[in-house]
C-alpha cells in the first residue's frame, strides 16, 4: 500500500490539504466543523505522516484534534519550510502551493510525529505573561512624553497591566505546583544560583527535551552551540544562530545574575575575560555552561552542588 504523506497550510482562516503526488487539493474552514471534517477525511486516507507549519498558534486547534485521532502530526518550523522551498526552485507563494511543499517536505525530510505536549496550558500562560511585559514597556515608554491630560489614564493602565503580570504569574506558580513531575523540575532548577520562578518555568514549558538531550544538541536546540562558518582555507568566525528565542532571552536574563552570584559561571566568566573574549563572547558560553549544567542537573535527577577548590 502506497504511503502517504499530508501538507497542511494553516491560515487564520482555512486549511489547505494537499497529498505528496496527487493532484487532488482540499480546502477545510479553520474551525470546529472544518477541522472535524478535515480529520474524518484523514482517517480514511490513514497517512503515515502529516505536517503543517507552527504558525504562532492558529495550528493548535487542528493540533489538538489530530492527536485525538490519533494522526501522526508533525509540526515544523516555517523557516524550514520556506528554505526547503527554495532549494527546490519554488519560489512563488500561495496557500495551494504551500501545501504541496509541506507535503514534499513531510517525503523528503520524515520528521518525526509527536503529540501535543502537556506543557501547552503552561506555555500559553508563559506567552501572555510575555505580551503584558511587552504591553508595560510599551506604555511607559508613553508615559515619558505623554501631556498631562493623558498620563492619568496612561498611569491607570499601567496599574491594571502589572496586576494583570501579578495574577498571571501567581495563575504559573500554582500550574506548576500542582503538577508533581513539573514540581520536582522546578524545584531542581531553582537550586541553582541565578535560576530563578521565570527561568524554571521558561524551561519547564518550552523547553521539555532538557534531561534527555546531550549538552551539544540541548546547546543546539536553543541556539547557544557555536557554528562553522568554513569553505576551503577560509575559517570564519564561528556564531550562534536560530534556536528557541523565547528560552534565549530568558536564558540570558538568568545568566546576567549567574555571572555575579554562581560561583561556577562568575569564575568561568571571569577567566574568558581574562583571556581576552569579548564580554558578549563570554556571556554567550557561559549561557551554555548553565543550560548544560541544568541539563545534567534533571537528567541524574541531582540538585545543584559546589565543592570550592
Amino acid at each position: 500500500m502506497e504511503k502517504v504523506y499530508v501538507g497542511i497550510d494553516i491560515s487564520k482562516d482555512s486549511l489547505d490539504v494537499a497529498v505528496h503526488a496527487c493532484d487532488k487539493q482540499w480546502r477545510f474552514s479553520n474551525d470546529r466543523a472544518g477541522i472535524t471534517s478535515l480529520c474524518k477525511m484523514l482517517m480514511k486516507l490513514k497517512p503515515i505522516l502529516v505536517v503543517f507549519e507552527a504558525t504562532g498558534g492558529y495550528e493548535m486547534p487542528l493540533y489538538f484534534s489530530l492527536d485525538e485521532a490519533g494522526l501522526p502530526a508533525a509540526p515544523v518550523n516555517a523557516r524550514q519550510i520556506r528554505d526547503f522551498a527554495r532549494s527546490t526552485g519554488k519560489l512563488a507563494k500561495t496557500d495551494t502551493l504551500d501545501a504541496r511543499i509541506i507535503a514534499h517536505f513531510g517525503y523528503a525530510i520524515q520528521p518525526v510525529p509527536h503529540p501535543v505536549p502537556d506543557t501547552q496550558e503552561l506555555k500559553i500562560a508563559q506567552a501572555r505573561r510575555l505580551q503584558l511585559l511587552e504591553m508595560i514597556t510599551a506604555e511607559t515608554n508613553r508615559l515619558r512624553g505623554a501631556p498631562k491630560a493623558l498620563k492619568r489614564r496612561i498611569e491607570a493602565h499601567i496599574a491594571w497591566l502589572e496586576q494583570e503580570l501579578a495574577d498571571t504569574d501567581r495563575d504559573l506558580k500554582e500550574m506548576i505546583e500542582n503538577d508533581p513531575v513539573w514540581r520536582e523540575k522546578d524545584s531542581l532548577l531553582q537550586t541553582t544560583p541565578g535560576v530563578g520562578p521565570t527561568l524554571s518555568a521558561t524551561l519547564i514549558a518550552q523547553l521539555p527535551e532538557l534531561g534527555t538531550l546531550n549538552r551539544r544538541k540541548i546547546a543546539a536546540l536553543v541556539g547557544v552551540a557555536p557554528l562553522n562558518r568554513d569553505s576551503g582555507v577560509f575559517h570564519g568566525r564561528r556564531t550562534v544562530w536560530g534556536g528557541r528565542a523565547n528560552v534565549r532571552a530568558v536564558l540570558y536574563m538568568a545568566t546576567l545574575v549567574a555571572t555575579r552570584h554562581n560561583p561556577v559561571i562568575r569564575s568561568f566568566y571571569l577567566r574568558l575575560c581574562s583571556a581576552g573574549k569579548t564580554k558578549k563572547v563570554a556571556l554567550t558560553a557561559c549561557m551554555r555552561k548553565l543550560l548544560t549544567i541544568l541539563n545534567a542537573m534533571l537528567k541524574h535527577n541531582a540538585p545543584w552542588s559546589y565543592t570550592p577548590c
